[in-house]
Parts: structure tokens; sequence; C-alpha cells
């Protein structure tokens, strides 16, 4: 009988294996294709597809985008200035608001919680929040129209570090360190946050990868004349890609020029290189991401 069980089990794990790995190659593969795809041939990529074996191999798109590196180069910077800051200030003001909701004893911390959660369920919309940020806060044309609206403070990430810190730190330890004469901030900074590096790291991925992909709020909030200066390059790249749309589409010599562009693979070397960085930052905080999201996602 422990025999028939235990092989039982073994079939199961075998199985279970067996799907994770499958599921595994089904989200590594597409990125493999990707970047095959990028150092193809244009024109083998044209008549043939897309092949993990290409006929031929070509460095054209990644050269066409080199010649522009003083554009893309700039907007990198900016991405990562963006990210960096954005994600910064989204953490302190997370963590903050969570730890105040987190406290039973504070006066109206339901309604705060209320409010908070309302938010994800209804909004203005998107020409009330064009009005707000551009009219009444002036971040139109500003670094403050990559960092302020969407990312900077998420209702989800504040209801995943709230359940963090009430389920996953101890009421005695804040209470021990109240006695020995720590006030609010001291409780915070030494003993809460070291605390919940988890969350931290888990909450902190999350945004800066929202704000490494992000180009919507330069779409909507930064103008050509005004603030091109401040364009990252999930923006950029994606004016790239229109006007490879934009030479197709017009007068026979700008299609003619457009031909000799390697439009094709060029969108794939695009995508390359606007996931690349954070392809590689991923593995790092991986350990931090399952833990983080598993105990903050526990509710009592």
């Amino acid at each position: 009988m422990k025999k028939k069980v235990m092989k039982e089990s073994t079939a199961w794990q075998i199985g279970a294996h067996t799907v994770m790995i499958i599921g595994s190659l089904l989200a590594i593969l597409p990125f493999i294709l990707l970047v095959i795809a990028s150092f193809t041939d244009n024109q083998t990529a044209l008549v043939n597809g897309y092949s993990f074996t290409p006929e031929k191999w070509s460095l054209e798109a990644y050269q066409y985008i080199a010649s522009e590196w003083a554009t893309i180069g700039r907007a990198y910077l900016m991405t990562i200035l963006v990210t960096v800051i954005g994600t910064a200030l989204s953490l302190v003001i997370t963590s903050t608001f969570a730890f105040a909701v987190s406290n039973d004893k504070l006066p109206g911390h339901k309604i705060l919680m209320f409010l908070c959660i309302f938010t994800m369920l209804f909004n203005g919309g998107l020409v009330a929040s064009y009005y707000v940020y551009s009219n009444i806060f002036h971040i139109k044309n500003t670094i403050w129209a990559l960092i302020v609206p969407t990312f900077l403070m998420s209702p989800f990430n504040v209801v995943l570090v709230k359940n963090y810190f009430s389920n996953s730190i101890s009421p005695s330890i804040l209470e021990a360190a109240r006695m020995d004469g720590a006030g609010v901030f001291a409780v915070f900074t030494k003993i809460v946050m070291p605390l919940s590096v988890p969350i931290m790291a888990t909450v902190g991925l999350m945004t800066a990868i929202g704000y490494w992909n992000d180009w919507t709020n330069g779409l909507y909030y930064l103008t050509e004349n005004g603030g091109s200066q401040y364009y990252t390059i999930q923006l950029v790249l994606n004016r790239i890609n229109e006007n490879i749309n934009f030479l197709a589409n017009n007068s026979d010599v700008a299609a003619k020029a457009a031909q000799q562009l390697p439009s094709t693979t060029m969108r794939m070397a695009i995508a390359v290189i606007g996931i690349l960085p954070i392809m590689c930052a991923y593995p790092f905080f991986q350990k931090y991401f399952v833990k983080g999201i598993t105990l903050g996602g526990v509710k009592e």
C-alpha cells in the first residue's frame, strides 16, 4: 500500500513538473524568437516569416537604431531617471499610507481605507484626469507628467502593503518598541521597514516595470514643442515605429526610402531594447516577488 502511494505521488510530481516545464517554455520561447527575429535579415523575414533558424542573419535593424542613438541614449537616461524617482516616491507614499491605515487605533482609518479602495472602482475618466493634471497641477511638458499620473500611488499596492504590515509584523514587537520610548517615525523606519523587504521589493518591482514600460503619459502630457526633452525610451521607440509607417504609406520617394529600411525586423529590435533591462533586473527580485505577493495577499 505504501509503495502504491509513493508511486502515485511520484507520478503526480512528474506530471506537475512536466506541466511547469511546458508552461515555462511557452513563456520563454516567444522572447527567444523575438531576439532571433531582430537579428534576421529583413527580406528573409518578409519572405519566410520569423523562424528560430533564419536563412540569413543581419544587424541592419540595430545599425539603424544605433544611427539614432543620440536620441535613444538620451531617452534611456530619462527613462532611468523617471523610473528611479517615481519608484522611490511611490514606495515612500505607499508605505507611509499603508502603515497609517494598518493602525487600528488611528481615528478614521476605515474611512481612509474606503477612500483608497473606492478609487480602484471609480474614477473621473481620462478627460477629467487630463484637465486636472494640465490646468490645475500644471505638470504638462514637465518631468512630473511622467511620474505623477497613474503610478505614483496604486491602491492595489497600498492594500498589499497594508495587509503585510497587519499580518506579518507582530504587534508585540511594535508595542515593545513604543514602551522603550520609540516614536512613530522610529518604529516605522527602524522596525517596520527592515522587516518589510519582501513586500517593498515586490511593490517596487511592479512600480518600476510600470514606469519603464509606460508611454501613454508622455503621449498625453508631452508635446514636441515643449516636452520633447523628456521623451522616454518607450515613447521614442514608438515614434520611430510610427515614422516607419508614415514613410511606407506616403509619397513614392518616401516609400522607396522605407523599403530600404529593415522595417519588419526593426520592430523586433525595438521591442528587445525596450524589455531587455527589465528582463535582466527581474531575476534579482524574483524571490522577494513571490514571497511578498503571498504574504501581502493574506487577509485576516
